[in-house]
């Protein structure tokens, strides 16, 4: 299936690993251009040596979390040329007792979760209403749906970002080929959340894939996979979204959540 995404301009924030360099890998093997992004210009630089094999790749490096930082991604960007498709990824989590979490956290994870991708939003949209074509994609989860208690900041987060999404989407009226869409990914097998389980399983002295298996049985009794999605699982639904033959699909929370939700 020709996706029809060759020579588009594609900006994927928090895409030096995890589900971001997934989806930057994907679009790259469609043939679009590629601006990949994190905080730190090793890092980056590291990933754009890595995908420039595959085609067109640039790198900004910008911790999104700040307000300069992001205007200096911004302008660099549009420098590159017109952005096409913009894909908010870059956020974080943590394990904590809601109680535990304090004014100060609770603003970190506002700041990096849900501003960084309103800030590109805001500086991307318009000119794509004006051109009549372009595609928003924020990266939420289930947990947006459905919140952890172990993670309420986090699901707070990601529930904003659906609601961003489906409000951005009412904009986009009328228009021929302008889509803003939320991905609601279930838990993914990232580095960060393969180290996280990997600690905690030693720390239980307990085979990994045994305690991954514990965990879902525990944690996600709903899921109907009863594993970790793939990053790459989610890259593909990032990209077909952000294709012109997703064109119908706009305003929607899109689940790649193995069923973990339970509702039709």
């Amino acid at each position: 299936m020709d996706l029809q995404l060759q020579n588009k301009l594609v900006l994927v924030t928090g895409s030096t690993a995890g589900i971001g360099k997934a989806a930057a890998e994907a679009f790259l093997a469609e043939g679009a251009r590629v601006i990949v992004n994190g905080r730190t210009e090793e890092k980056v630089q590291s990933v754009v040596d890595e995908l420039s094999k595959h085609g067109t790749v640039h790198g900004i490096a910008a911790d999104l979390s700040n307000r300069e930082q992001s205007r200096t991604l911004i302008e660099k960007t549009k420098q590159i040329g017109e952005l096409d498709i913009l894909v908010n990824n870059m956020g974080f989590f943590e394990v904590k007792e809601f109680a535990d979490v304090s004014d100060e956290e609770w603003l970190e994870y506002f700041e990096v979760n849900v501003l960084s991708a309103v800030r590109l939003c805001r500086a991307f949209l318009p000119n794509m209403l004006k051109r009549n074509a372009g595609r928003i994609l924020n990266l939420a989860s289930e947990a947006g749906i459905k919140p952890l208690p172990q993670m309420i900041p986090y699901s707070m987060t990601k529930t904003s970002l659906i609601s961003l999404s489906r409000g951005l989407a009412e904009m986009t009226k009328g228009t021929k080929n302008v889509t803003v869409n939320s991905v609601l990914p279930e838990p993914t097998w990232t580095e960060g959340v393969a180290n996280y389980m990997k600690g905690a399983a030693a720390a239980e002295n307990t085979d990994l894939d045994a305690f991954v298996k514990d965990y879902f049985k525990v944690n996600e009794p709903t899921s109907l996979i009863q594993r970790y999605a793939k990053p790459e699982e989610v890259a593909s639904t990032i990209v077909y979204l952000a294709s012109e033959k997703a064109a119908a699909i706009n305003g929607s929370a899109q689940r790649v959540e193995g069923g973990i939700i339970r509702s039709i």
